[in-house]
C-alpha cells in the first residue's frame, strides 16, 4: 500500500548550487510546493551536517513536509529525520531498516533497472527513484532511463516512484504522466535565482 506522503515535488539539496543560504533556499522550495526533501552533503563535517539536518527536520515538518537523509542511517536516527535515502552502493537497505526500524522511510536509487526495483520492493523498500531521464548537468554520467521504464514500472510495482535527472517544468508532466509519483529536482530548483517560483512551475503537474 502506498505511503500517500511520497508523492509531489522532491527536492534533493546541493550545496554546490544555492546561491542562498540552505535554510532559505529550503525555506523558499517549501512556500513553492515542496513535499519532500532530501538532505544530501557528502563532506565528513559531521557537527555541521548534524547541525544542519536538525534544523531542516524542525523546518520540514513546520511545513508538514518529510526531511530524508542520503545514506546516513545514523543522521537520520540522531536528528529524528523521517527516513533515508540510499544509492546501490551504499548502506545495505536491510541493514537500514535493522538501524531505522518499521515506521521511518527508505527510499533506493534503482537507475535504469526495473529487478533492481523489484528487488527493492521484495527487500522491503518505502518507494524507488529512476533516472536520469534527460541531460542532466548534476549527473551527467548517470545511466539513461526512459518513459517506458516509468509505464512498466508503474504496472509491476507496489510502491511510490520517484524520476530524477534532467527535470523542467517542460518534461515533468510527461513524467508525471508515465507513473511518476515524485519529481526529485536539484538544479531546476536550488540553481534558480527565484527559487519559489521555480517549485511552483514544476509543482504544476500534481495539481
Amino acid at each position: 500500500m502506498h505511503d500517500t506522503r511520497l508523492r509531489g515535488l522532491y527536492a534533493v539539496t546541493d550545496g554546490r548550487l544555492t546561491g542562498q543560504p540552505l535554510f532559505d533556499a529550503v525555506r523558499a522550495a517549501l512556500a513553492g510546493g515542496v513535499q519532500l526533501v532530501q538532505y544530501r552533503d557528502k563532506s565528513g563535517e559531521t557537527p555541521r551536517r548534524q547541525d544542519e539536518a536538525a534544523r531542516l527536520v524542525e523546518l520540514c515538518h513546520a511545513q508538514g513536509a518529510l526531511l530524508l537523509i542520503n545514506d546516513d542511517t545514523e543522521l537520520a536516527l540522531a536528528v529524528g529525520a523521517d527516513g533515508v535515502h540510499l544509492g546501490q552502493t551504499d548502506t545495505p537497505l536491510a541493514s537500514a531498516r535493522a538501524r531505522l526500524g518499521p515506521q521511518r522511510i527508505i527510499g533506493v536509487s534503482c537507475n535504469n533497472r526495473l529487478e533492481w526495483a523489484r528487488a527493492a520492493q521484495q527487500a522491503g523498500a518505502d518507494y524507488v527513484a529512476f533516472g536520469r531521464f534527460f541531460p542532466s548537468s548534476t549527473k551527467p554520467d548517470a545511466p539513461q532511463a526512459g518513459l517506458a521504464l516509468l509505464e512498466q514500472a508503474r504496472q509491476q510495482l507496489d510502491l511510490p516512484i520517484a524520476a530524477i535527472g534532467g527535470i523542467t517544468p517542460d518534461n515533468a508532466p510527461q513524467l508525471h504522466a508515465a507513473g511518476a509519483d515524485m519529481l526529485a529536482v536539484v538544479n531546476a530548483l536550488f540553481g534558480q535565482d527565484d527559487i519559489e517560483t521555480a517549485a511552483r512551475q514544476l509543482s504544476r503537474c500534481f495539481d
